[in-house]
């Protein structure tokens, strides 16, 4: 009788060398590109900006990684990059940095906004000239800091129709903001 032996732990094709390094370059990508792809997606709710999103962290990120690196602090890296990768997404989509909005800080800006009130004015504009519920998603997304699931069952639609929903409307947004700036 045989006995099986144990399955490494890492996928097929993975190999890590010494103290959990990668071999190579190619192995960072290919252990880290979907992991990063669902990070972002999550987060953007479409996959064409989940995917020039996730080159734009892999673009960034690997001039910078040390051959070295071991595999938990590549990950690390790769997840701050991303981070900047889609703080950077929002301030160009939204014309305003964002990862995470404190409902009660935008309560502040939209209610004072002294050094910048054309913000506040801005912001309720472009809102009010979108339709009802591409205003409605962006509120709970992006106001209040709803997940795309908690989005979606609010406005009693699918997961997937709240990130179509969402998508129209930050191109809808977007594109208000740039006839207002011409």
């Amino acid at each position: 009788m045989a006995v099986a032996e144990p399955q490494p732990s890492e996928p097929p094709g993975l190999r890590l060398v010494g103290d959990d390094t990668y071999p190579s370059w190619e192995e960072v990508y290919r252990d880290n590109a979907e992991r990063v792809y669902r990070l972002m997606f999550s987060r953007v709710g479409n996959r064409p900006d989940a995917e020039d999103l996730t080159t734009e962290v892999f673009l960034a990120a690997m001039p910078r990684l040390r051959p070295d690196a071991s595999v938990g602090e590549v990950r690390a890296y790769l997840r701050a990059t991303a981070r900047t990768a889609l703080a950077e997404h929002w301030r160009r989509t939204l014309g305003r940095q964002l990862t995470s909005i404190d409902p009660d800080a935008i309560a502040d800006e939209f209610e004072a906004a002294p050094d910048r009130p054309e913000a506040a004015g801005r912001v309720r504009r472009v809102l009010a000239a979108l339709p009802e519920r591409y205003c409605k998603i962006l509120e709970l997304r992006f106001l209040q800091a709803a997940s795309i699931r908690e989005a979606a069952a609010h406005l009693g639609v699918t997961v997937g129709n709240a990130k179509v929903l969402q998508y129209r409307a930050l191109r809808a947004a977007a594109k208000l903001i740039d006839a207002e700036g011409r």
